[in-house]
């Protein structure tokens, strides 16, 4: 992000923070909808079902108006809501006793994203390159952005992925979160983090070429 992006983004948030304290309830519930499946991701990085993570985000957000007037901007309005997330899900999950080990969310360490034989072997011209790439993916960018189709079966995609692996493609891919910040927040190291987005970005791929080559 350069300092235009950046400094355009703090405006942003300033007057989106404006809105939220005079309360403004459309900007509140765009908010709900612009995160809401993301920090249900996130949640159940730390306990262990879809039910008590929903409760987690719901006490999220409450928390985020019981504290909005206290929040010194300090961060990102985006970063604090996420730490107040995970905080409560790191609290509920002790309560709980559910806490997810991290390998079985995130699935078999050697399990493979992708079939290998989808990528070109060592006596081949591209060694560990994919051998096909989807017929449609040679068409402009704005077009296949403005594909609902595509962009429905990218997020099925992700949807389907493994509570870990959507965790990480969520907050780096659709929340523009940096490495560092998503390896805090769910507690891996940047190794893991680096191949848990691996995984999921490939996987979405593999759907997406179907889509593309169906």
């Amino acid at each position: 992000m350069t300092e235009a992006d950046e400094l355009r983004a703090a405006g942003e948030d300033r007057a989106l923070i404006a809105r939220l304290r005079a309360g403004d309830e459309q900007a509140f519930e765009a908010l709900i909808s612009r995160h809401y499946t993301t920090m249900l991701a996130v949640a159940r990085r730390y306990v262990g079902t879809r039910a008590v993570a929903d409760e987690v985000v719901q006490e999220t957000w409450l928390g985020v108006l019981q504290g909005l007037d206290r929040f010194e901007e300090r961060s990102s309005l985006k970063t604090w809501i996420f730490a107040i997330l995970v905080n409560r899900a790191k609290t509920r999950g002790v309560r709980e006793r559910r806490t997810v080990p991290f390998a079985s969310l995130g699935g078999d360490p050697g399990e493979p994203a992708v079939d290998a034989d989808r990528f070109q072997s060592p006596h081949e011209p591209f060694p560990g390159h994919w051998r096909r790439y989807p017929s449609s993916w040679g068409a402009s960018p704005d077009v296949v952005a403005e594909d609902r189709e595509t962009v429905r079966a990218a997020m099925r995609a992700i949807a389907e992925l493994p509570p870990v692996q959507q965790a990480v493609i969520r907050m780096r891919d659709l929340q523009g979160m940096g490495s560092d910040e998503v390896c805090e927040m769910l507690e891996v190291s940047p190794a893991n983090q680096r191949v848990l987005l691996h995984r999921a970005r490939s996987r979405v791929r593999t759907a997406l070429e179907g889509h593309f080559d169906g």
